[in-house]
């Protein structure tokens, strides 16, 4: 009998999940298949109450139900539950299991691009939302010691800051601070909407001096490069957008679900193109 997964969320229409899960089913030859489903939040307690009793083996969660779908699982991986919020669930021995692979997703993606090991690298972070959290979160996590979180809201970065457990140096900042350190960072992530289509002329971040050699991420991936990265390169930066988050976040939800590690290049070249890229 075929396996069921799928990807709860409203809206839900727009999920590039299903193709790109679908299709490392099929390369993978594992007997399974993917489905969006829309859910309103009215009804997420029936919703995951029907998943489950349908035996549906897996499901990622995305907007607006990544915290509240947390009152509904049995159990909550450490990391999911110092972030907060929950994207992907393992249907596991009549439990539900709920991780976070947002964040390690993108540690993993910044990890490919990477010629030297995170831990070493000052980090700044754009924004302080949840996207932020996650992120921070997992670098501070996966051992990086030096984060700072730049918001046009400071008190907003000091309580996520407050927030970590982890051993962590990390000071919040005014956007203008940043602007006049940047050239200190080895990486800038940046993890708002700010530039995504159709405000294509927007920029978090007025880039002037960055370090010799340093990475700029943006989380985006609408448009493929945003203006922020577009200075950046300008500037000789080595950048990223949010693809690869999006496809490293998939890959270990897959992996968490089959035991398996999908083809990420494959996975890659599929949104891509789908995308128009």
């Amino acid at each position: 009998m075929k396996q069921l997964y799928g990807v709860i969320g409203n809206p839900i229409g727009h999920s590039l999940s299903p193709l790109m899960h679908n299709d490392a089913f099929t390369h993978l030859e594992i007997d399974a298949h993917y489905h969006a489903f829309l859910v309103q939040e009215s009804e997420l307690g029936e919703a995951v109450t029907g998943l489950k009793a349908l035996g549906v083996v897996g499901f990622n969660v995305t907007t607006p139900h990544k915290v509240s779908i947390m009152q509904h699982l049995d159990e909550i991986d450490p990391l999911a539950e110092k972030i907060g919020a929950v994207n992907t669930v393992l249907h596991k021995e009549g439990k539900l299991i709920g991780y976070n692979t947002d964040g390690i997703g993108y540690v993993r993606s910044l990890q490919s691009i990477s010629k030297e090991p995170l831990t070493n690298k000052r980090i700044l972070l754009l924004g302080a939302g949840g996207a932020c959290r996650a992120i921070y979160y997992s670098l501070a996590d996966a051992g990086v010691k030096e984060i700072d979180i730049a918001n046009r809201t400071v008190e907003k970065a000091e309580q996520l800051i407050a927030g970590c457990e982890s051993e962590v140096v990390s000071l919040a900042l005014s956007i203008e601070e940043a602007i006049d350190k940047q050239a200190l960072y080895d990486i800038i992530i940046h993890t708002t909407t700010v530039g995504m289509h159709p405000h294509v002329e927007d920029t978090p971040l007025r880039i002037r001096d960055l370090k010799k050699g340093s990475i700029v991420s943006d989380i985006i991936y609408n448009p493929f490069e945003t203006k922020l990265l577009q200075d950046a390169k300008a500037h000789g930066a080595i950048v990223q957008n949010g693809i690869d988050m999006f496809v490293f976040q998939g890959a270990l939800a897959f992996e968490i679900w089959t035991g398996r590690l999908p083809n990420i290049e494959r996975m890659k070249q599929i949104v891509m193109k789908k995308l128009g890229g």
